[in-house]
């Protein structure tokens, strides 16, 4: 079995990298999360809209949190009406991402008090019904959204006590999967959500994966956290294919677990991702410009995976201790950071022979072709590479340059009025 693992992981790592590739997964999507920033940010509630419209996401992810929801019982707790739910946080945002036609996928989390005995709300519900109950309203309410995860990170116990596959399967995933789907058969609904590797106290994204396929579990999609864990580890490189761990870097080793355990129809969703900036990131931090070229190499590298539907960025602003996640677009007094272009315009490269180099990126703000022009630095300035071009009609461009190692290239949108984050030919 580890040997027939590893083959499948080698060829899939070949596949993921072939140039001939860079349209495996044209149907993904790319999103970000921040339920701080989109619930409480500092600008009006219409401008952070205006926000995310100028990145060109196509999903927001949103934790809808079930103990905020439901702090008291409810009599009927299928129903969405019933006295007992309270949905005055999430409905004006709900809406609001729903007039500017940007997908939501809703992550389903946090037990009530009530639910699970007093205890705290990554605490698992006392019976099986209970969520259920809850996913079924959340749906009922919110009919136009169809995708969900159900919790977050249940394999670390800062999210999920205790951390057990099979007491997440029983009295989480499966019923809430159950009752989606009876809400509308066009939800899809993804499992696991699992963090990258074990914690002390925590289990590994591999021991889970198996424990859910041993506990029967019912998903659409697997969900995956990938985050970097080792210094140096960039989304192609650097990770630990012998550990079992589960970041960008071995994203092959996830394909071949999930195709493994679930079949080959299940589809893979990489829920958060992002790279701490520094300064002022304490923690795995990486320069601007790093972080930066990191958001087009991870781009690129789901797109070239033909199992992934969704790679969401965590977060659009930094949170302002820089002890925790400063992975945001913007710092935490709302200086705007080369990270931000670079995912509205992603910019990484393929591969290159000789100096014969293949480039893909995408222009993301609106729908449709969207033109765009190549530069490249030579003699200390920066110089137009052709003419204006057109993408795809869903804004990747691929082309081929005359290149060598050490060549700087970027992108210009000029409906934008941006630049991509600068490449640099390896």
């Amino acid at each position: 079995m580890k040997i027939r693992c590893a083959v499948i992981v080698g060829v899939l790592s070949l596949a993921l990298l072939a140039p001939g590739g860079a349209s495996a997964s044209s149907h993904i999507q790319y999103g970000v999360q921040d339920d701080a920033w989109l619930l409480y940010g500092p600008e009006p509630p219409a401008q952070r809209i205006q926000i995310l419209q100028r990145l060109g996401v196509d999903v927001v992810r949103l934790t809808l949190r079930w103990d905020t929801v439901a702090q008291t019982a409810p009599t009927d707790a299928r129903d969405p009406d019933d006295p007992a739910y309270d949905w005055d946080l999430y409905d004006p945002l709900l809406e609001r991402l729903r007039a500017a036609h940007i997908a939501v996928l809703i992550s389903l989390w946090g037990t009530p008090e009530w639910a699970n005995g007093g205890n705290t709300p990554n605490n698992v519900p006392d019976d099986a019904t209970s969520f259920a109950s809850f996913a079924y309203a959340v749906a009922t309410r919110y009919p136009w959204i169809t995708r969900w995860t159900v919790w977050n990170e249940p394999n670390v116990r800062v999210f999920l006590i205790p951390n057990s596959p099979s007491l997440y399967v029983a009295r989480l995933l499966n019923p809430a999967y159950r009752a989606l789907k009876s809400v509308n058969p066009r939800n899809l609904v993804a499992g696991g959500v699992t963090s990258p590797r074990k914690t002390p106290s925590g289990v590994s994204p591999i021991a889970w994966i198996r424990g859910m396929h041993a506990a029967h579990a019912r998903l659409d999609a697997y969900a995956q956290n990938p985050y970097p864990v080792r210094p140096g580890e960039t989304p192609t490189s650097g990770g630990c294919w012998r550990c079992t761990e589960i970041t960008m870097a071995t994203l092959p080793k996830l394909i071949a677990e999930v195709k493994r355990d679930f079949g080959a129809r299940t589809r893979i969703w990489l829920t958060e991702y992002g790279y701490n900036s520094k300064p002022p990131s304490k923690w795995l931090g990486v320069s601007n410009a790093l972080q930066a070229r990191f958001v087009g190499e991870a781009a690129l590298r789901a797109f070239l995976s033909p199992k992934v539907d969704l790679l969401i960025h965590f977060l659009v602003r930094d949170e302002p201790n820089a002890r925790k996640w400063t992975s945001g677009f913007y710092t935490s007094r709302g200086r705007i950071k080369p990270s931000f272009n670079a995912f509205v315009l992603p910019f990484a490269q393929v591969s290159r022979r000789g100096t014969r180099t293949t480039v893909w990126g995408q222009v993301r703000p609106r729908s449709g072709a969207q033109p765009y022009r190549l530069q490249q630095l030579r003699a200390g300035r920066w110089r137009w590479v052709g003419g204006t071009r057109l993408t795809t009609r869903a804004g990747y461009l691929r082309r081929v340059v005359t290149a060598g190692r050490g060549v700087r290239l970027r992108i210009w949108s000029p409906r934008d009025r941006r630049y991509s984050a600068v490449i640099t030919v390896r």
